[in-house]
């Protein structure tokens, strides 16, 4: 290259007399270039390059594409465009202005980037070259005396960029391709490796920003962009990225351009690119924090979504907006253009560009963030809900006038949205748009909201199943909805709709051709039938929940007096009965059905369990006057005996089984008794009804009817049950009832009780009624009047196990008797009487005053209490009259040899052997004071029975036996 092609000579002149004339020019210029390399552009040297580098493309339409590389230890950064002129070497020496008019500034103030790595930077284009260096800017001002001075209080130290020269003629050509190279030798301690890894990370926005720019190339590693209908891919060494952008431009408005005077009339051009990261499908990745590019890089912190590249005014530094009417302009344009953005995305993305709810970064971040979301919150941008006919869709919703439901469901959301105006897609009732919405003021619909809505509103059936399903999903996890859709409306087969699904039926079973009707009962219509409304109260109608159901329970319990009103309870009739039958119930099963209303013969309305089949034989059994109806013939036909009996209606007497009772409300005769004569309330009420109703010489054929049928037997014969308890007291054999006979083999209740009469009844028919086989089963009460009866004969080991079995009976449930049978076998008051509970006082008490249970002296304690008596020890004089001599057992003979006969040890100690044995004055055989002191005769009687208690084997009869002859009763107690 030879000559100055560009003049830089004047330039140099120019800058030389301005700080020769002026003592400050030359300190202001080195203090500013000073600031600019250390401040404002000491970290944007590839910015600056880029920029001047997409200028340059921009000015001949072209794509630019940008090379870095590092050659002889100097940066070059060459690139396609205009050339260098005049003008941008003008610009390039003045550090106060830019060459262009319509970018981003090119060859201007931001040049002095270069400072940061560089004393000596060159520019050499296909139309010339020029070059800096501090070290010929220091010789020049070195050969001015007015300016060495100058330089010297810097330190030696001047401006670079102020003095410029042409390159020398041994300047290396530009490579092949390109029309522009800066070239800038690096200082030391500058790394070129690390400024071209900076480089590559910045390469990616660098492309996206400047638009004049279509690749970058950077050592051997490159980058390009492909931008095809607002979709720019970035492919680089570590993949493609790719970015959805949108990009305006308009004019200012005129009345700004008046304000903002001549420089904004030459440049009324505003321009905004919105732009967002998006993976390869579309799906957008926000940002998390960005800054405003203006375009390129600047300080200003944002927290959009999106990233905001515009031509904006910025300082001189390019680092921070310039606040004014224009810029506020510009960014008040960009916000509306925010919404095309986010419509470009698909619907269900388009939450993720709102910004977030937190504090602005900065003042323009601030501003941008209100612009923004006062745009989309009037913008129709976010999808709406409701059916689509075909391919048409539904037109975009702007949220200040839209309604979110609470949770996400697009079927609920299509249905709600043909009763609400706009309601937003279902979809963004997902929690990951609820903080979007919130941000924009959407108000959320919840489930009760929805019930409101739909509430009295004219719908078919099947449209109601639809809301149903699009509810229960939402019903399953989550219970406070299952609580919001407690008033759900359900329709109902007769036409009306109500508010709730609680009790209503659902009858999926259908009678011949079409639905159950039962006759105002509340039943979903068929076509609305969901398995929701089940899980929220509802009643499934299978014949078994149908039958079993509430609703049917309570039509059924109020027929009667429906029928007797005049309500027409027919078809009620009519669906129980086939319910009944296709269910299989078994009579007694559901008792409830008993009161079903039934005509019977005379063209009444009575309850089924108060009707008889025509013909069943048990009512010749009853009395004349029985309460009980005959079903009308014409029903009788109708119907299966067995669904008939299943409802109550009575083929013989019924049966009632209650497997919980709780109390005695069975509408039984003398219920309340029987609970009451049990030590436990019953754990099972099985019972044989309107046994009340038998005639009293129809009691042979009623037991034999009773016995001869499955149902009415496990009645009778259940334990401790209703049925057998009642007969027993009630039935009518021979004139009595059952209780007060006796089998004729049973010989322990001779003289008690008399043999029944022989009725041809088997013996454990009679037994299961009450008829008394053995003393256990009398009743106490009943013992202790027969002991006491003195007409009767009883033998006395009847007596005497009749009072044992007395023994063991509960004092509390009875009353103590006036009368007692003695041992004597006489009947005594029992004010005169003792209960014997030794063997010894009866040596001094008459028969006619002691009541004994036999031998076992253990039950006396519980008999004396059972009959109010005393114990005969605690009433016995005890004063022994006579005196004896101590004997060991084994010093007497004939003890030793009983014992020894019975394999028996001889016991310890003795008894006390008188001569003749007196207590209070009567002669005894032996005797046992308080203290435990046997005494007795010098006799076999007396040492037998004494050593028989010593010994424990009292009353042994064997022990006796081998001691004395047989004894008689008396003397085997005493």
């Amino acid at each position: 290259m030879n000559g100055d092609p560009f003049g830089t000579a004047p330039l140099r002149e120019s800058v030389l007399a301005g700080w020769a004339s002026s003592p400050t020019r030359f300190r202001e210029d080195a203090n500013a270039e000073e600031d600019l390399r250390l401040g404002a552009y000491r970290d944007r040297l590839l910015v600056e390059l880029a920029q001047n580098a997409a200028d340059a493309a921009s000015a001949t339409g072209r794509p630019g594409v940008l090379k870095l590389s590092i050659v002889d230890n100097e940066l070059r950064a060459a690139n396609t465009g205009a050339p260098l002129d005049t003008t941008g070497v003008a610009a390039l020496a003045s550090l106060r202005a830019s060459a262009k008019r319509g970018g981003v500034g090119q060859f201007g103030v931001g040049f002095a980037a270069v400072l940061s790595v560089t004393d000596a930077p060159r520019v050499v284009s296909t139309s010339g070259g020029v070059e800096f260096a501090a070290d010929r800017t220091a010789t020049a001002v070195a050969a001015q005396p007015a300016l060495a001075g100058r330089a010297a209080e810097r330190g030696g130290r001047v401006p670079v960029l102020r003095l410029v020269w042409p390159v020398g003629p041994d300047e290396p050509a530009l490579p092949a391709g390109y029309d522009t190279e800066v070239r800038l030798p690096l200082r030391p301690g500058v790394s070129g490796a690390e400024l071209m890894a900076g480089f590559a990370a910045s390469a990616v926005d660098l492309l996206l920003s400047l638009r004049g720019l279509q690749r970058i190339d950077i050592g051997d590693a490159a980058w390009s962009r492909i931008e095809i209908d607002g979709r720019v891919e970035l492919h680089g060494p570590a993949g493609v990225s790719y970015w959805l952008v949108q990009r305006d431009s308009g004019e200012l408005p005129a009345e700004l351009l008046d304000r903002l005077g001549t420089e904004a009339r030459d440049r009324p051009q505003w321009t905004t690119c919105w732009a967002v990261p998006v993976a390869e499908d579309g799906t957008p990745l926000p940002l998390e924090s960005d800054v405003l590019h203006a375009p390129t890089p600047t300080d200003e912190r944002m927290s959009l979504p999106a990233r905001l590249i515009a031509a904006l005014p910025i300082e001189p530094s390019r680092r921070r907006l310039l606040p004014g009417p224009a810029a506020d302009a510009v960014l008040v344009e960009a916000a509306r253009r925010y919404p095309e953005l986010v419509r470009r995305i698909a619907p269900e993305q388009r939450t993720l560009l709102v910004p977030r709810a937190e504090f602005p970064l900065s003042e323009v971040d601030d501003r941008m963030r209100e612009l923004v979301i006062a745009e989309l919150r009037t913008a129709r941008w976010l999808p709406p809900a409701g059916e689509r006919a075909g391919e048409t869709a539904l037109p975009d919703l702007a949220p200040a006038r839209a309604t979110v439901l609470d949770v996400p469901s697009t079927a609920l959301a299509d249905l709600v949205a043909g009763v609400l105006p706009d309601v937003l897609a279902g979809s963004l009732g997902e929690g990951a748009h609820a903080g979007a919405l919130a941000v924009l003021g959407v108000p959320r619909l919840r489930i009760a909201g929805v019930i409101e809505a739909v509430t009295g509103i004219d719908r078919g059936p099947v449209w109601w199943h639809r809301l149903y399903t699009a509810l229960a999903p939402l019903a399953e996890v989550d219970s406070t909805v299952r609580d919001e859709l407690a008033a759900l409306p359900v329709p109902l087969v007769d036409g009306r709709t109500l508010p709730g699904p609680s009790g209503v039926l659902m009858v999926d079973y259908r009678l011949d051709d079409g639905p159950v009707d039962l006759g105002g009962l509340r039943i979903v219509h068929p076509r609305a039938a969901h398995p929701l409304l089940e899980r929220l109260g509802a009643r499934r109608g299978e014949p078994e929940d149908l039958l079993d159901s509430d609703p049917v329970q309570d039509a059924v319990e109020r027929s009667l007096d429906d029928a007797e009103s005049g309500v027409d309870v027919s078809g009620l009739i009519d669906v129980v009965l086939r319910l009944v039958g296709e269910v299989g119930v078994r009579p007694g099963e559901h008792p409830w059905l008993g009161a079903l209303a039934l005509p019977d013969a005379d063209g009444d309305w009575r309850r089924a369990d108060e009707l008889a089949l025509p013909g069943a034989a048990f009512l010749e059994l009853l009395v004349p006057d029985s309460p009980l109806g005959v079903l009308a013939d014409r029903v009788a036909k109708a119907w299966p005996a067995s669904v008939l009996t299943a409802a109550g209606v009575l083929a013989s007497f019924a049966v009632l089984d209650d497997d919980e009772p709780t109390v005695p409300d069975h509408d039984l005769d003398g219920e309340g008794d029987w609970w009451d004569a049990a030590p436990e309330p019953p754990d099972r009420v099985l019972a044989v009804r309107d046994l009340d109703l038998v005639a009293a010489d129809a009691w042979p054929a009623a037991l034999r009817l009773l016995a001869g049928e499955p149902d009415t037997w496990r009645a009778l014969i259940h334990p401790g049950g209703y049925t057998s308890w009642w007969i027993a007291r009630n039935g009518v054999l021979a004139g009595a009832p059952p209780r007060s006979w006796r089998l004729p083999g049973a010989a322990a209740l001779t003289g008690l009780y008399d043999p029944v009469a022989d009725l041809d009844l088997p013996e454990h028919l009679l037994t299961a009624i009450g008829v008394l086989a053995t003393l256990d089963a009398a009743d106490p009460a009943d013992l202790l009047a027969r002991l006491a009866d003195p007409a009767r004969a009883v033998p006395q080991g009847v007596v005497l196990r009749a009072h044992a079995t007395l023994a063991a009976a509960d004092p509390d449930r009875l009353d103590p008797p006036e009368a007692v049978r003695t041992l004597a076998g006489t009947v005594a008051p029992a004010e005169d009487c003792v209960v014997l509970d030794a063997p010894w006082p009866l040596g001094v008490l008459p028969d006619d005053r002691v009541v004994s249970a036999g031998e076992d002296f253990a039950l006396a304690p519980s008999l004396a209490e059972v009959l109010d008596l005393s114990l005969a020890t605690t009433e016995v004089p005890a004063t022994v009259d006579s005196s004896g001599e101590y004997v060991p057992w084994a010093d007497l003979g004939a003890v030793v040899a009983a014992c020894d006969l019975l394999d028996l040890p001889v016991p310890p100690g003795g008894p006390l052997v008188h001569d003749e044995l007196v207590v209070d004055g009567t002669r005894v055989p032996w005797w046992s004071t308080p203290d435990g002191t046997l005494h007795t005769e010098d006799s076999a009687d007396g040492l037998a029975r004494a050593l028989a208690w010593s010994t424990g084997g009292w009353p042994d009869r064997h022990t006796l036996a081998t001691l004395i002859n047989e004894p008689e009763p008396r003397t085997v107690l005493g």
